[in-house]
């Protein structure tokens, strides 16, 4: 039974063909059945006119170098594109703008140049999210995983040195300390009570001024 998946996004459609170990009931049509072997898998954008497309080598390369890649956009460390010998997958950032390269080599033994495609942010966010709910679908190539590692420290960037981390945060705690004696040590200002208004005696008294 021939099994069709599509995840579509509003700028990326992957399209999954495949087929099925299961044995439907007889008149049953399961629309829902599991794809247990890939014989197409197709990836398209809305405005570009090429596609890419494979086999189960082709997918899963697709589906490591986008989860590696999109982790190296979120953490600024640059992720290895390990990929199985086969239709070859790459990503990179378009140097001096927002767009990301995404390359296809359909066999690594063919002399025609590879399939290079220019992805805004919004069609690598919409690539990503088909990946994951792909990957995410148990009805759908079951045996398939992302082989996830940690990063080795090769890629990481270099730490600094622990005194040259630490090295702000005592200066600025010392600084508090100095400030903190300083104003210990400062004498109280004297406070004075303004001088009070002199008042008239209760026996003097006003003469009146005579009129002309």
């Amino acid at each position: 039974m021939i099994i069709r998946r599509q995840y579509t996004l509003p700028n990326c459609l992957l399209i999954l063909e495949g087929l099925s170990s299961e044995i439907p009931p007889a008149g049953i049509v399961n629309s829902q059945g599991l794809l247990s072997t890939l014989t197409n898998a197709e990836c398209s954008f809305v405005g570009l006119p090429q596609k890419l497309h494979g086999g189960r080598i082709f997918l899963e390369n697709l589906a490591t170098t986008v989860h590696n890649y999109a982790q190296e956009c979120l953490s600024g460390i640059r992720h290895p594109q390990e990929q199985q010998e086969g239709e070859q997958v790459h990503l990179e950032k378009v140097e001096g703008t927002t767009r990301h390269r995404l390359s296809w080599q359909p066999a690594t033994d063919s002399t025609e140049a590879p399939i290079v495609l220019e992805l805004t942010a919004v069609q690598l966010f919409d690539l990503v999210e088909a990946v994951d709910q792909f990957v995410a679908d148990s009805r759908t190539l079951p045996d398939f995983s992302l082989k996830l590692q940690p990063l080795s420290r090769r890629f990481r960037h270099a730490d600094e040195p622990l005194r040259e981390r630490t090295f702000p945060a005592l200066l600025g705690i010392a600084s508090l300390v100095v400030t903190a004696v300083a104003v210990y040590f400062l004498p109280v200002p004297e406070v004075r009570k303004p001088p009070e208004k002199p008042q008239p005696s209760p026996t003097q008294t006003f003469s009146p001024i005579p009129s002309r």
